[in-house]
């Protein structure tokens, strides 16, 4: 695991179906190291796009300069403007031009994904980097155990 049973997460981590990353991201650490030294929160929510496929994802689209990144390695922050006010957080998840991510929608500390993106100040400046402590921005698994009756499925928001 690591020093202090911290083990950061890497790209074989990533490189699965979305709907796997996104049920194991819950209880994971979003670390955010800033000015200031890392900060870090338990994702509590997380929400699935699984492709071109999948008719509310914007790589269902095809591809666009905005979804570029969506297209690519898994493990990638895919990070965008909605309502030209608030950033959304998404990491990037399974082969190649599968074009799926996991938006990042609650943490332990923050509920809702533009809450979130604020109180940890990210922004389009990440949109791209790995996953990593060299962006800032990365995943740890601190041993956090999210038993499968903690978690809660529902329809994805605005969708039936």
């Amino acid at each position: 695991m690591g020093r202090h049973g911290r083990r950061v997460l890497r790209t074989d981590f990533f490189n699965r179906p979305a709907a796997f990353v996104a049920r194991e991201l819950l209880g994971m650490e979003l670390v955010r190291n800033r000015d200031d030294g890392p900060n870090s929160s338990i994702v509590t929510e997380t929400e699935a796009y699984e492709g071109a496929h999948d008719l509310a994802s914007h790589s269902s689209r095809g591809r666009t300069r905005r979804t570029e990144v969506m297209f690519g390695p898994a493990g990638r922050f895919y990070v965008y403007r909605i309502y030209g006010l608030h950033w959304m957080l998404n990491v990037t998840a399974g082969e190649p031009g599968e074009a799926a991510a996991v938006l990042i929608r609650g943490l332990e500390a923050v509920s809702g994904p533009a809450r979130l993106t604020a109180a940890l100040g990210i922004d389009g400046s990440l949109n791209g980097l790995e996953a990593a402590k060299q962006s800032g921005l990365w995943f740890e698994d601190r041993g956090h155990v999210v038993a499968p009756r903690q978690v809660l499925k529902t329809a994805r928001p605005g969708w039936r």
